[in-house]
């Protein structure tokens, strides 16, 4: 995969899906991505439950996609409840398949777990599994992994005071990526990663690329200019790999308010407009193409190799952003959109939900 990032001429896009509960979502989802590929995605992205929930399914997909519609695959690992024995297990699947693309998480506490714990006999970052991978296969896997433009969740705490007083206590950098929000009482609180704690994340970035990591791409963020300086903090950084920015697509109304707490991702200066959107769903969804292509631009604009979208295994918000950057035609655009109707249904595996019929999005904390 980094080699046909580095052969790119022009900005790529790729698309993450995440594997459906049934067997008929199984088989919908196949059919989405076999006619989103004809848009020529540079890889196709699979998910990875927390302790290998969805392995066998994830690396079914895998095969599937890659071997029968000849696509470059990309599959999330995870340190979650993975001893080493299912890490041995998973690479050598791969290899067997022919998936040599990986993205190299820690990944989210099970579900019903609040606080994530190393497994005993397996790895407590996802550091420790760049290091393990490279180790043992050299260079035969293209190892991706996750950056926070805003700092991790875990990292991003509560600025003591009121809005003002809060605002004031940050520094210029603290400024450009806090969030101001409101809590569960109705009173709006202001959220940061402090810059000593931001430090140590970039450090512990730089420390997964000198294990053998070789590409970053980002967790969602809903403000550009938290990109644009999360690349030159890259550079400062001596972080020299391709950055792509993760591009969260925004289905609904519901899923983006609880998106965006559970992220604490920086978004007031968009939240209003997205709800004055919210008068039905199509309306919705012109506002989040219309949005997320100017988020795409700027990040392009700033030097982004490509886009990586978070497709929430749907297709017409998706689409609609790279029809909107000319990245694709507009007869293909309406081909792939014309066989089937864009299903209204978001629905996480962090709980993201919308109306919870047949999907579960895997957007891990990564």
């Amino acid at each position: 995969m980094c080699e046909l990032i580095a052969a790119q001429t022009k900005p790529f896009f790729s698309f993450e899906y995440f594997p459906p509960k049934t067997e008929a979502g199984v088989d919908n989802l196949k059919k989405r991505i076999l006619r989103m590929n004809q848009l020529g995605p540079l890889f196709t992205d699979f998910t990875w439950g927390a302790g290998g929930t969805t392995s066998e399914l994830t690396m079914q997909l895998c095969d599937h996609v890659k071997n029968e519609f000849g696509c470059v695959t990309n599959m999330h690992l995870t340190c979650t409840n993975m001893e080493t024995e299912k890490i041995d297990k998973a690479l050598a699947d791969c290899k067997t398949c022919g998936v040599c693309n990986l993205v190299a998480l820690r990944g989210d506490p099970p579900r019903g777990s609040e606080k994530w714990e190393a497994t005993e006999g397996g790895f407590n970052c996802a550091e420790d599994l760049c290091t393990y991978i490279t180790k043992h296969h050299g260079n035969y896997f293209s190892v991706a992994v996750a950056g926070y433009p805003e700092g991790h969740p875990n990292n991003i705490e509560t600025v003591p005071g009121d809005v003002d007083a809060a605002i004031a206590s940050l520094s210029e950098a603290e400024k450009k990526r806090c969030a101001i929000a409101t809590d569960e009482s109705g009173n709006k609180e202001v959220t940061v990663c402090r810059d000593a704690n931001y430090k140590i994340e970039m450090e512990y970035l730089k420390k997964k690329i000198d294990a053998g990591a070789n590409l970053v791409i980002t967790q969602m963020f809903l403000d550009a200019g938290v990109f644009v300086e999360f690349m030159k903090d890259c550079k400062a950084y001596g972080i020299n790999v391709p950055i792509v920015p993760g591009i969260m697509c925004l289905n609904g109304a519901g899923g983006l308010k609880r998106m965006v707490p559970m992220c604490k991702t920086r978004a007031q200066h968009m939240m209003d407009a997205a709800m004055k959107a919210n008068t039905d769903d199509d309306t919705f969804k012109e506002w989040a193409i219309e949005f997320g292509a100017d988020l795409c631009k700027k990040c392009l604009d700033a030097g982004a190799v490509g886009l990586h979208f978070y497709t929430l295994n749907l297709e017409k918000v998706t689409l609609g952003m790279l029809k909107k950057l000319n990245m694709i035609t507009h007869a293909a655009h309406d081909k792939c959109l014309s066989s089937e109707a864009d299903a209204k249904t978001m629905v996480s595996a962090q709980g993201i939900v919308d109306s919870a019929k047949d999907t579960k999005a895997g957007y891990p904390s990564k």
